[in-house]
Formats: C-alpha cells, structure tokens, sequence
C-alpha cells in the first residue's frame, strides 16, 4: 500500500476515469477533543465498471456507501478508500472520525493561551484536504464544494463562499451554530478552506472592474485584535485589486475575500479562494521594522495574484507548480513597485527572493523550474527558492525579452482561455508566442526545463590615458552541465564626483554565449564601477572587475540608488559563499555599509548575511576575535543610528543577537533594565524578549528571569519565546533536553519547533552541539517515517551539523563525510528525504570552502 503517497502516474489515471465532482461536506467541530466528525457526499462521473480510490486519512471510518450500496470500511487503508464496479454516475458517502493536527496540516488546532479560546484552520497544500474529508485529491479534478460546518458557540466561521448567518443547531459537543455555505466555483481541492474560531476584525468592501461590490475582511484571534491595523490591510489589498484587474484584463472571480490571520502557520500565507490565511505574526504586537511591513505588503499581494494564476487557473500537475508560484512571486513583487509606497520593492526582491534562488541553484539538488514530480513526497520539498524565485526572476527577464504590453496580453488571452481550467507549461507559452511574434521553444528549453546557473564577469582593457580599449562580458557555466544562456540586461557604469557614487552611463544589450562585447564602453574613459546587471533585470551570477571591487569597497556606501547598492553588497556576498573572498573582508565592507544604509530590506537582509558569513564562513580560529569586534560595531551602530528610526531597531536587536564579551552584555543588560536609554527606542514586549534571549544566549541570564518574563507575557508568544531563551543557554544541559524534545516530543506543535530551533542553534561553543550531531544520521530514516512530512521536513535540514564544520579535529566529528557515510549508505531511502541530506551536505561543504578562503586570507 502507499501509505500517504500518491504518484503521478496514478493521477493521471484517475483522471482519465472520474470527471464531474461535486461535494458536499459536513463538518461537526462542536465538541472538545483531538479529533471531530466528517461526512462527505461525492457525486461524480465514471467509467462504467471501473475501480478506482478516493483519497482519505482518518483514525477510524465509520460508514461508506457507494450508490447505495453499503461497502465494507475495510476498504479504507492507509490513506485510500478503494472503489470497485463504478456506475456511469455515482454518489459516494463517507462518514469518518479525523484528527486535529497540530503541525499546520489539515485541520489545524489551537488553543490561544492569552484567554483559552480555541481556534481551527485549514491548510490543504499540497495534499491535505483528505485530512478532513474524503476527496479526489489532486488539482485536475475540479469540483464544486459545499460545506457545512458545525461550531460552539461564539464562533465564527469562514470558507470560500459567502459567510452565512448561523443558525442554532446540536452538536457532538451540545449546543452548537450550524453554518451553511453555498456552493464553491469549480476549484481544485488544495484551495478550498474552513477556518474556524472567536475571531475578530473588520470589514470593508471594494468595487470590481465588473461593478460587483466585493464584501472584503480582515480578521485575526480575539486577544491580537487591538494589534490588527485592519484599514492598512484592506488599503493595500484595495491596491493590488486595481492592479490586478487592470493588468490582466479579468474581473476578480470570486465572490468575497476574506483575509484571516492565524496561529503557528507554516508557511507566509495560503492562497484558498476568497479565504486567505496569513501566520500571525504579521500582526505586528510590537513595533515592526519596515521590512518587515514591506514582506507583509508583498505576501498580501502575492496571495491576491494567486486568485487569477492558481485559482481561477490551475496546473494540471504539481509539475507545474511554478505556474503557480513564480508568477505570484512576480506579479506581487510588480504590484507593490508599482500601486503602493514601497517603490523600491524589485531591491528587496534583489536582496532577499534572488539570493534564495541563488543559493538553491548552486545545490546538488537543484533542478530545472518546471521540474518532474513523480509523487506528492517530491512536490513536499519542492516549496523552494527556484519554483518561487528562480521562476519569478526568469519572468521578469521573458517581459525583458517580449516587452512589457507583449507579456500581458497573453496573459490575458491566457486566463480567457482557460479560466476554471487546467494548464501545462506549454498552454502559457502559446499565448505569449502569439501576442510577441517570438517562437519561444528555444527560451523555454534552456531557461525553463534546465537546471543551473551561469556567471558572468566584465573584462575590461585599458590604454594608458585610461581609454577603454576592450570590453567583454564573459559567460561562465558555474552549475555542471548548465547552458550558457541569453540575457536581456543593463552595465552601468558609475564614477566618483562629490564625494558620492553616481551613474554615469547607461548601456542596455543581450548578452549571449560565452563571449559578449560591449561597444559602447569602447574609445570612452573607464567608469570607476562597471556593475553588470545593473538594475537587476538578468538572471545570473555577477561578478565586478578587480577594478571595480576596490572602488565598491572604499564608496558603496555613498550610492544613492538602492539597487546598484544591493546589487554590489549581493555581489560580494556571493563571492564570499563560493570562497572566492574572506569572509572578515565581507565583514567590512558590510558592516561599513549598513552604516549608512537607509533601505530597511538591504538592512535586514545584510544584517542576515552578517550572521551567516560570522557563524559559517570565518574560519574557527579567528572566529573568537571576529564574534567580539562585530558585536562592538553593532553596539556602536545601535547606539549613533538616528533615534527611533529603522535602523535603530535592528541594530539593537542585531547586537543582542551577537553578544560576544562580558562588556557587551552588560551594555544589552543595561538596555533591558533601563539604566542605559537610546533616544526614541521603544522597547515593547518582543524587543525587550530578543534582548533577554541574547542575554540567555551569552550565559548572562536565568532561568528565573525568563520565567518571571513569562508569566507577564501570557501569550503564545510569550511562551515560545521563552522556550527559544531556554535552548539557548550555553550548558550541556539545555541543549541535550533541546535536542531530546526536538528529536523525540511528536505532542511538539510546529511553532514551538522553529523558536526551540532557533535557540538550540545559538551556541558559540560548538561543542555543545556535538551530542545531538552524532544522534543526527542516526534518527534521519525514524523522522521521516514518523514524525509528519512537515515536522521532518523542519529538523532534517535545521538540525544538520554543519555548524561543527571546521572543529573536525577538536570534536572529532566530521559533518561532510557522516553526511556522504550516510547517503552512500543508504541508496533505497526516500528521494524526498535523500535530498534534504544532500543539501545539508552542501552547505556544511560551502562551509569548509569558505573557511578555507578566509584562513587564507
């Protein structure tokens, strides 16, 4: 049997024998416990005398029938249900017991500790809608969904239709509300929805560009509802509604839009027709960082993109997914450029979506965007930088190639052709061919269906009266086997001039094959910095002329435009990843540009790279030093940025992340008791928990602090944040109970797995790690079996040892080679699983490289 797997092939062949699904669902959530009541009603089309399954997981099946007929509950196994001699036209009734999860899968469970209140949502990508009723489930078999749904009273209830008015009903659980919704539009199961809980909010409405009023919502749970800045929410998403109907030509096409904030969600946000769900912290229960409000901006736009590619059309198969999730990615990442106040969006994208796809594209496990998914176990771990940035990066470079008005009108043509539908790679293609007049099979081979990335890299001659004499643009393939590819992009060219960096020239070209020529740069005087891809339309690795990089490390700082900034920081970032540069070097010049950076994005993704080149790439013998003069800067940045800007927030929440001597935690101390102030830092419930976490982290802490902070913060917050200050202790102690319930607790909801990772993971001393690395490999083939295709998918690649890469000869414990040991050992273990091993592989290799360059130094 397949346990909970479901491969291609099979969905194919289910398709070709079932059309013309309806559902009806009734749902009975009235009663306490960790399981509730099901019933599904399925009428479809068939093959006369077939047989074939329904999908469903639940812990007990109490009555199946198929056209009348009673059938034996023991042809529920596993995750199926089988179905033998089918009829023309059926109907299929399922009555079974499904269990909550706690792991953001199915039907998600919470109770808010803030006021005991209970809470329930759905999360049904990729396979999960059969956690709660019995379900063709893959996206090709379209159907039409009515729910009912049983609830306690005070709830309130949402799906994809229109919010009912409930009705007083009896439930499992006693006096219940019974909520009725109408039937869905034709949908793929994944994106149907149930959401559930004492939520509060606020409502508005907006006028489509087919003059319906759309009822809009904005909700979150009862105890953030002061938090809520609702009217922002319902702003931006007015915004991108306009866009979006605008650009592509096509009505919104659902009936209403919900948009609920919950608990311990997995991901940023889900994209269920008209009933969007966001994790919750994107209320902001603190003062968030303007990155933080940009990501929340961009997130809401992404998901209300998905309502036209996704929704209204779907992939046929999770082959496809990049359909789907590339072309959100891109559309909210225009939108918000474009229709909001974040004008400079495409520089975040540069600095955070980009360099995702990036360092996906350099592992061994990369593959091309449209990439073959054989089962859902390979679609589970393909949620990854290249379906989501690699795939929106090479969108932005086709309306490059096409031209902007060209790529929009296939769209149109494409969401008028196939709405309610279901697509393949080829289908968009058509489109887009007929509205540029380009033939794009060539395109699509090389930058579609194959893996990999290229470098290019300027070289630029020049005569003694500094005339340039030679330029070339040189293209590298840097993944094995990669094609050398076409590129449509901008060289900017920018010199010295009152002391600040400026662009001075401006030449746009292709670039193909392995030589390119730059013309124009020909006969003139070399520009101080030549930064190729400049404005960030291509998508490769760049690299600056020797030249170049000296210019970029004495006046970075000084650039006006945010992009040629990150570009360049991004630029020397990646050099440091591939051992090209030290790692201290990237240190300075990082640490001198965030100085004067003043993009919030830059900031926060610097301050990122910052962590990663001092806990990875600095070689283990200098790292002592390093970790304490870092920690000194930032303290000195948090102390000179201007008072209660940006800036400032991060810095301090910078510096107690990097406390590293005695006398840097007395100055974080002194910040948390208040006996130090900084003029307009407004130190508010989380900000002064990431100065106590740091505090922990540095041994300069207790445990009575962190529980008398706990007690005062009452809130889920408050308590995982606590969890995250108590792993972080630098004692043998914490970290092997960490490691133990991270290994061993299945009763572990997924929110307090990321914050005990987290914690588990600050630890100077690397050896105390060591217990846990050498219990690694050994658990790897028990995790994926049983503890949930989520909750492995966390610690697998969270709890890979690299951080003991370079100590092999202190520890005795070398990550590299236990990783090779293990995959060499284990041929025939699952090839979802093999490839998070591979990656964690990759990066404990990466590691050593680039430790190598920085000893080198």
């Amino acid at each position: 049997m397949p346990g909970e797997n479901l491969t291609q092939v099979e969905a194919a062949a289910r398709a070709a024998l079932v059309s013309d699904c309806s559902y009806r669902v009734e749902l009975d959530l009235s009663r306490p416990g960790e399981t509730f009541f099901s019933r599904t009603i399925v009428s479809f089309a068939a093959q006369e005398g077939a047989s074939t399954f329904v999908d469903l997981i639940s812990p007990h099946v109490y009555f199946i029938s198929l056209n009348g007929a009673v059938v034996d509950t023991s042809a529920h196994r596993d995750s199926r249900i089988e179905l033998e001699g089918l009829a023309e036209f059926n109907e299929l009734v399922v009555e079974a017991e499904c269990a909550y999860s706690h792991t953001g899968e199915g039907l998600h469970r919470f109770v808010d500790p803030a006021d005991g209140q209970a809470y329930v949502y759905s999360q049904f990508e990729v396979a999960d809608s059969r956690r709660v009723f019995a379900v063709f489930e893959q996206p090709d078999l379209k159907a039409s969904y009515q729910f009912t749904v049983i609830s306690p009273l005070g709830w309130t209830v949402f799906s994809n239709a229109h919010t009912p008015t409930a009705v007083e009903s009896r439930g499992r659980g006693g006096d219940a509300l019974r909520w009725e919704f109408a039937p869905t539009a034709k949908m793929s199961s994944y994106i149907t929805a149930i959401v559930g809980g004492p939520f509060a909010g606020a409502t508005g409405s907006l006028t489509s560009a087919d003059g319906r009023e759309i009822p809009l919502g904005v909700w979150a749970r009862a105890s953030l509802r002061e938090h809520l800045d609702a009217e922002e929410i319902m702003d931006i998403t007015r915004a991108g509604f306009a866009f979006f109907e605008r650009e592509f030509d096509f009505p919104y096409p659902f009936d209403k839009y919900d948009q609920i904030f919950v608990p311990e969600f997995n991901a940023g946000a889900m994209e269920n027709a008209g009933c969007v769900t966001f994790r919750d912290e994107y209320v902001f229960r603190s003062v968030p960082t303007g990155a933080q409000v940009e990501r929340r901006a961009v997130t809401i736009l992404h998901e209300l993109a998905h309502m036209w590619f996704g929704d209204l059309v779907t992939m046929k198969w999770w082959n496809d997914l990049w359909l789907n999730e590339s072309f959100a990615e891109f559309a909210s990442t225009l939108a918000t450029a474009e229709a909001t106040r974040w004008d400079e969006a495409w520089t975040t994208f540069a600095m955070a979506e980009k360099a995702w796809a990036y360092s996906q594209d350099q592992l061994s496990s990369t593959h091309p965007i449209v990439a073959q998914m054989n089962d859902l176990e390979d679609v589970e771990v393909n949620f990854d930088g290249i379906t989501y940035a690699k795939g929106a990066s090479v969108l932005r470079q086709l309306v490059a190639y096409v031209g902007r008005e060209e790529f929009m009108a296939g769209v149109r043509a494409y969401f008028k052709k196939h709405q309610w539908g279901n697509t393949v790679l080829t289908d968009l293609l058509t489109e887009l061919e007929a509205t540029s007049g380009r033939d794009l099979t060539e395109w699509s081979k090389v930058w579609l269906e194959e893996s990999g990335i290229t470098l290019l890299r300027p070289e630029i001659e020049v005569d003694d009266a500094g005339l340039v004499t030679s330029a070339i643009i040189r293209q590298e393939s840097f993944s094995p086997g990669s094609t050398l590819r076409p590129h449509r992009l901008v060289v900017g060219g920018y010199d010295v001039a009152d002391g600040e960096l400026k662009r001075t020239s401006r030449i746009e070209l292709d670039v193909s094959g392995e030589v390119t020529e730059v013309g124009e740069l020909v006969g003139k005087a070399r520009p101080a910095l030549v930064l190729v891809n400049d404005e960030d339309l291509a998508y490769a690795k760049v690299r600056l002329d020797p030249a170049s990089l000296e210019v970029a490390r004495k006046h970075v700082a000084s650039l006006s435009d945010s992009m040629a900034r990150a570009l360049i920081l991004a630029g020397a970032w990646d050099m440091t990843r591939d051992g090209e540069w030290s790692a201290r070097d990237f240190l300075d010049l990082s640490l001198a540009a965030l100085g004067t950076e003043t993009h919030s994005s830059v900031l926060a993704m610097l301050l990122r790279c910052v962590r990663t080149a001092l806990e990875s790439y600095v070689h283990p013998s200098h790292r002592a030093e390093v970790e304490v003069e870092v920690g000194e800067r930032l303290l000195r940045l948090a102390r000179t940025a201007p008072a209660g800007s940006d800036a400032q927030l991060q810095f301090v929440s910078a510096a107690a992340r990097h406390v590293a001597s005695p006398e840097q935690a007395a100055a974080i101390r002194a910040l948390l008791d208040g006996t130090e102030t900084l003029n307009g830092l407004v130190l508010d419930v989380d900000r002064k928990w990431g100065l106590l976490i740091g505090l922990a982290a540095a041994g300069a802490a207790t445990e009575q602090e962190i529980a008398a902070f706990e007690a005062e913060d009452q809130t889920v917050t408050g308590r995982e944040s606590a969890a995250e200050a108590r792993a972080a202790f630098p004692t043998a102690a914490a970290k092997d109970a960490t490691f133990a319930a991270l290994a061993d607790d299945v009763s572990l909801p997924n929110g307090m797995i990321f914050r005990l990772i987290y914690g588990y993971q600050r630890s100077r001393d690397r050896a105390l790690l060591l217990p846990g690395a050498q219990q690694y490999f050994g658990r790897l083939l028990s995790w994926w079996e049983e503890r949930g295709g989520q909750v492995a998918q966390t610690l697998i690649p969270a709890l890979y040892p690299s951080a003991l890469v370079g100590l092999e000869e202190e520890l005795g414990f070398d990550a590299v080679a236990q990783g090779e040991a293990w995959l060499e050992a284990n041929p025939q273990a699952p090839a979802a699983l093999r490839r998070l091993v591979s990656e964690g592989l990759d990066v404990a290799k990466r590691a050593r490289k680039a430790q190598q360059a920085d000893l080198t130094r």
